[in-house]
């Protein structure tokens, strides 16, 4: 038997009223949407899989389509500014959301566990032109340039070079199950976002953060370790003194040799999952839309549909990493 679309949404549902009953945030959402956040998700979800992504074209889907209202529970179609509004506002719900989930799901099974985690940074690549850096820093824009993103920065990736865009820091455990999203602009540092994330990472009580060297500092090592956490990165620019060698004798023990060795194969994949649920396989990953607002909850919404595809593939005995179902689901 295999997961429906009625299964995915169905778990949306259910785990975004866990979420609004266990979450502060709850207090703080005011007074009831006419369109409940949880359809929004839904439908925004289904958008994305359908590959619409202008909020015209996804207005227009609605009044084609009067089935999908009964699916969303809605009396009538929102409004386009409705629309863009609550997408544009909708990231710091998915971004709580995505952490609930990682916590909560624990219970579910070995696979979703969070004993040690890993850390890594993805770029996207802006719709559009690229800024050239020089204009960019000038604060000009050469007449010619048409649709230009301004608020993606440049960053330079070891698999496509030098991108101008955007970057989706990601939090997983050992199976490449997300547990923390951020989505930034390219240029924010890996070490800036792990800084940001302390808290969040601390609270789901890992043994060990296995990164690349972006993240580390010795620092940082010293001051997590009192803490009871484990940075683990190759340091290969720390190699002179006592506290550096002792740091590359303590990596090189079993475990910590194997957790490091794990990292490419832990959540790099991962990142390629992200693309094909996205629709950005291509052309360096280049993205839909623009502006920061809408890309953040494009990019947090990928991770999320990736999320629920690994927790409906666990409790029906699937491979964890299959999103198969849930592409041909919502298609």
């Amino acid at each position: 038997m295999e997961p429906t679309f009625n299964d995915y949404v169905a778990l949306i549902y259910n785990r975004f009223e866990a979420y609004t009953q266990a979450s502060a945030a709850v207090s703080k959402m005011g007074a009831p949407f006419v369109y409940q956040q949880r359809s929004m998700i839904a439908f925004f979800m289904w958008m994305q899989f359908k590959r619409i992504s202008q909020f015209k074209t996804q207005w227009r889907w609605l009044k084609a389509h009067p089935e999908a209202m009964l699916v969303l529970g809605w009396s009538r179609v929102p409004d386009r500014s409705t629309l863009s509004r609550r997408y544009k506002a909708l990231y710091p719900v998915l971004e709580d959301l995505v952490q609930f989930l990682g916590q909560s799901s624990a219970a579910l099974g070995d696979d979703l566990k969070t004993d040690h985690l890993y850390e890594d940074k993805s770029l996207f690549k802006a719709q559009g032109p690229v800024w050239h850096q020089s204009d960019r820093q000038a604060g000009r824009i050469p007449d010619k340039l048409r649709h230009l993103d301004t608020d993606a920065t440049w960053s330079k990736s070891g698999y496509h070079g030098w991108v101008y865009g955007y970057s989706l820091h990601l939090t997983c455990n050992r199976t490449g199950f997300p547990r923390l999203v951020k989505v930034e602009t390219a240029s924010i540092a890996e070490s800036q976002v792990l800084e940001q994330k302390k808290e969040a990472l601390f609270a789901l009580d890992p043994q060990a953060i296995t990164a690349d060297n972006a993240y580390f500092k010795a620092m940082r090592v010293r001051q997590w370790a009192a803490k009871g956490v484990i940075l683990l990165t190759p340091a290969v620019k720390w190699q002179k003194g006592r506290y550096a060698r002792a740091y590359h004798r303590f990596i090189a023990k079993t475990p910590f040799n194997d957790w490091l060795k794990c990292r490419k194969t832990a959540i790099e994949p991962v990142f390629d999952l992200f693309a094909k649920v996205l629709g950005t396989a291509n052309n360096h990953k280049q993205l839909p839309l623009q502006r920061l607002p809408s890309v953040r909850t494009f990019l947090c919404l990928g991770v999320l549909a990736v999320q629920i595809a690994m927790i409906v593939n666990n409790a029906f005995g699937l491979p964890l990493r299959q999103i198969s179902n849930l592409l041909t689901a919502f298609s």
